[in-house]
């Protein structure tokens, strides 16, 4: 679940980004839509707890992030957050087994091979977890990247921007494999996009529309 309201970001030295209130029941599905510089990003990442708003409260798995002191937010996304960046961040000095387990240290615990092989089979990359991520297609390491987000199945699954470099059938499939992974997990699912097909494929989801941030007062034009 997630309940946001009042959500305010200032980026130093840029806009105030000001969020509309939004309530995501525990296991739906939330689209974030808005321009570039509307703040989806920065959405998901207070919703990770990896920025502290300037103002609002924030609820996410049934966890007030504004009373979490940072060790302990640290401790509560490893526990409950699953997040897909654009960006992969696989480290190619380790085997896609061993991507997979970073997320145990992470969180504290020891790694859990069985799970491992587990969500790799799940996502069709059982055969690929001796290879490193160079040795993987695109879309190879995107599935990689979403079985370390949801190996410990976590309340909250976070994506950005996962369609937006990929043709019409791999986007498709890689949404199926979001919802699918999410379903399975029991996890509240939210997407920031600006891709028009993840509104086509994902008809019933809620959406938050994020307006275009105003310039703070003096800035140039």
């Amino acid at each position: 679940m997630i309940c946001a309201g009042g959500l305010r970001y200032a980026h130093p030295g840029g806009p105030s980004l000001t969020f509309p209130d939004v309530r995501v029941e525990q296991g739906g599905t939330l689209l974030l839509r808005g321009a570039s510089g509307s703040g989806k990003s920065t959405w998901l990442a207070l919703a990770a707890g990896l920025l502290t708003p300037a103002a609002g409260e924030l609820v996410v798995a049934g966890q007030d992030l504004h009373h979490l002191a940072p060790a302990a937010r640290d401790a509560w996304r490893a526990r409950c957050i699953g997040f897909l960046p654009q960006r992969l961040h696989l480290s190619d000095a380790l085997s896609v087994a061993d991507n997979l387990a970073l997320a145990y240290f992470a969180a504290g615990q020891a790694v859990d091979r069985d799970a491992i092989r587990h969500t790799l089979g799940a996502l069709g990359l059982g055969d690929l977890a001796s290879r490193r991520p160079s040795q993987l297609s695109g879309g190879q390491a995107q599935r990689v990247a979403l079985a370390r987000a949801v190996l410990r199945r976590p309340q909250v699954v976070l994506a950005d921007e996962p369609t937006a470099s990929l043709d019409d059938g791999a986007a498709a499939q890689a949404l199926a494999l979001l919802q699918d992974s999410s379903r399975d997990c029991g996890a509240t699912l939210v997407i920031a996009t600006h891709d028009a097909r993840v509104m086509q494929a994902l008809p019933q989801a809620q959406v938050l529309a994020l307006p275009v941030p105003h310039e703070p007062a003096g800035a140039p034009a």
